[in-house]
């Protein structure tokens, strides 16, 4: 006869099998929206609204990723948004970088003070800072612009308190060393800091890439034409009525779909940054 098991080994036993069904079924809920969205965009409007609904692949497939692709100017919106992204995302990189280097390394009055106000500016609601933000912008002849999607998101809280809290775990004797080298603020930068930190950098390019990408509210507002308007609009116009005054969800979803591929894109090439940036950040 098999020996019995303990208590113990019973309720850690449960406790495993509870856990993992837990996160099966969390996976499956925040995974459905995307299965939803890839069976609906191969069906024909007839099976998009067909009851009892089906979750079997459609035939138009081809059809509504072309029209969503062609007729809404997909591809201009992606590039213009791929390069807001990329160009914040590298701006706010390098200027944390620099921000964190002068809180850690560098005396000056009111250091302590000037990273208190950065904390709290992660507390402000966005919509808090539209309406000033907004008139700024127009003041200096930005609407509509390039600029206007840009340089308002370039100074990052998230980044500074991220590199700062990195650069201080980094051993005192290192810094010491490097001084007695004659190795200078910006060599140390680049040369050490900035290897040493690759996995906090991927990490904060994940976020603000997906950040960029998915900003709704700013471009809007501030973007008047659409040859320079965001993906997020574009997705919003595949939503507008259709000829026959209802939605073709079959579009909109192909749209859905296409518009998730660049940051899932950015997602994979980093993850393991991004995964090892904030183990490092819980660990310190």
């Amino acid at each position: 006869m098999a020996a019995r098991m303990s208590p113990y080994k019973l309720r850690k036993r449960a406790f495993v099998v509870f856990t993992h069904a837990s996160l099966i079924v969390l996976s499956f809920v925040i995974a459905f929206p995307i299965l939803f969205a890839l069976i609906k965009s191969t069906q024909t409007p007839a099976q998009v609204f067909s009851y009892p609904p089906k979750f079997s692949i459609g035939p138009g497939a081809a059809e509504n990723y072309s029209v969503a692709w062609r007729e809404y100017n997909l591809g201009r919106l992606m590039l213009n948004t791929t390069v807001v992204a990329f160009a914040v995302t590298i701006g706010k990189t390098l200027l944390s970088l620099l921000a964190a280097l002068a809180l850690v390394y560098f005396d000056f009055p009111f250091k302590g003070l000037i990273f208190v106000f950065i904390l709290v500016t992660l507390m402000m609601p966005i919509p808090v800072r539209i309406v000033p933000l907004f008139d700024l912008v127009r003041k200096l002849g930005w609407g509509n612009s390039f600029w206007a999607l840009t340089i308002p998101f370039l100074a990052s809280a998230t980044g500074t308190f991220l590199f700062r809290q990195h650069f201080m775990s980094i051993p005192a004797s290192l810094v010491d060393a490097a001084r007695v080298d004659g190795v200078g603020p910006m060599r140390f930068l680049w040369q050490i800091l900035v290897p040493m930190s690759m996995n906090t950098v991927g990490a904060l390019a994940v976020i603000e890439f997906v950040y960029i990408w998915n900003q709704y509210l700013w471009p809007l507002i501030i973007i008047s034409s659409n040859k320079n308007q965001m993906i997020q609009i574009g997705l919003k116009m595949l939503t507008g009525a259709g000829p026959q005054g209802m939605v073709n969800w079959g579009v909109a979803m192909a749209g859905t779909v296409i518009t998730m591929l660049p940051p899932l894109i950015i997602f994979i090439l980093l993850q393991e940054q991004f995964m090892r940036g904030f183990a490092l950040a819980e660990e310190k």
